[in-house]
C-alpha cells in the first residue's frame, strides 16, 4: 500500500513546493513509484513540472486539472494522472516513475464556488477515488497550501503522514503551532466520514528544515522547534515518533534554475558546474532516504 504524505505548514514561503518536487524526484530516482498531487491554487508544482506550454493547455480548458473531479464532476482522479511527467525540451521522458495530478487556477473555485452534497464533502469524494490507484504507487505526496481549507483537507484526510517544511525562524514555529491546532479541529470535523480501513487520522511525523542559507547557525531555532515538538508529543497532538529530520536542505541558486528549466534538480545535466548543485542534490537524496527509513525497512 502506498505511503500517503502531506507536506504542509501554516506559514507560506518556506520553500514547500521546491522541497516536495525535488523530494518526489529523488524518490523516483531511487526506483520508487511516486504520484504527486498539486493542491495549491498557485499551481507552482504543476507549472514547474509541465512547463508553461503544457500547463497552459490544461489551464485554458480546465480539462485534466484536479478541480474537474468536482466540477463538472465527470472526470475521476485516475483519469488525471500524467505519467512520467518530467520531459526534456524535445518531449522525451527523462524521469520514469514520477507522475503528477496537476492543478490550475480554477482550484480556487473549490473554496469559493463549489457547493456539492454536504453529506459527501470534497475530501471524501477524493479519498474514494484515490483508492482506485493507490496500489500503483509506493509514495503519494500532497503539495498543500498553507491552510486547512478544502483542497488541503483532501490531502490531509487521505494521508497517513504529515511533514512540516520549515525555515529556521519564529514564523515557521508559529505556523507549526497553528497547524497542530487546525489539524485537531479538522480531524474532529471529519471523524464521522472515516472508515475502519483508513486507519487513524494522519499526524505530524516530522519537521524538515529547508532553504538554509550558507553560514547560518540554526541551532537555536532548532532547539525552540524541538521544545515545541516535545510539548505536542507529550500532549499526544503529534505522532509519538515525530521528530526534526536529520537532513537539512541548503539554499542554492540551482534550485531556482531548475524551476526556470522545468525540471527537478536531479534532472539537470551532469556537466553543470553551478555552485551548490552537488550539495543540494546530496541533501534531497539524503532526505528521500530518510523518508524511506521513516516508514520502516527500505
Amino acid at each position: 500500500m502506498a505511503r500517503k504524505i502531506s507536506f504542509i505548514n501554516y506559514k507560506g514561503g518556506v520553500g514547500k513546493t521546491s522541497l516536495i518536487v525535488n523530494t518526489a524526484a529523488s524518490l523516483a530516482q531511487l526506483g520508487r513509484r511516486v504520484l504527486l498531487f498539486d493542491f495549491d491554487t498557485q499551481s507552482n508544482a504543476s507549472i514547474w513540472l509541465l512547463r508553461l506550454e503544457r500547463w497552459n493547455k490544461i489551464n485554458s480548458s480546465g480539462e485534466g486539472a484536479f478541480y474537474s473531479i468536482f466540477d463538472p464532476g465527470r472526470a475521476r482522479v485516475k483519469d488525471l494522472v500524467i505519467k512520467d511527467v518530467v520531459e526534456d525540451k524535445t518531449g522525451k521522458k527523462i524521469l520514469p516513475g514520477l507522475d503528477l495530478v496537476p492543478t490550475t487556477f480554477n482550484l480556487v473555485d473549490l473554496e469559493a464556488e463549489y457547493t456539492g452534497d454536504p453529506k459527501r464533502p470534497p475530501y471524501l469524494i477524493f479519498q474514494e477515488q484515490l483508492a482506485e490507484l493507490e496500489a500503483d504507487y509506493d509514495f503519494i505526496l500532497f503539495d498543500c497550501p498553507p491552510n486547512i481549507l478544502r483542497a488541503s483537507q483532501c490531502g490531509v484526510f487521505a494521508s497517513n503522514e504529515i511533514y512540516v517544511p520549515a525555515n529556521p525562524d519564529a514564523l515557521s514555529l508559529i505556523g507549526f503551532t497553528l497547524l497542530v491546532e487546525k489539524l485537531g479541529k479538522f480531524h474532529q470535523l471529519s471523524a464521522s466520514f472515516r472508515t475502519a480501513g483508513m486507519g487513524v487520522p494522519a499526524q505530524i511525523q516530522g519537521v524538515i528544515f529547508n532553504s538554509i542559507k550558507t553560514g547560518l547557525d540554526i541551532e537555536v531555532p532548532k532547539m525552540r522547534m524541538q521544545l515545541r515538538m516535545n510539548q505536542f508529543r507529550a500532549a499526544k497532538r503529534v505522532a509519538q515518533e515525530a521528530r526534526i529530520f536529520d537532513t537539512r536542505i541548503r539554499d542554492a541558486m540551482v534550485v531556482r534554475r531548475a524551476v526556470t528549466l522545468g525540471v527537478p534538480v536531479v534532472c539537470l545535466g551532469q556537466d553543470s558546474s553551478e555552485p551548490g548543485e552537488e550539495s543540494v542534490l546530496t541533501d534531497y537524496r539524503q532526505l528521500a532516504n530518510e523518508i524511506i527509513r521513516q516508514g520502516g525497512p527500505a
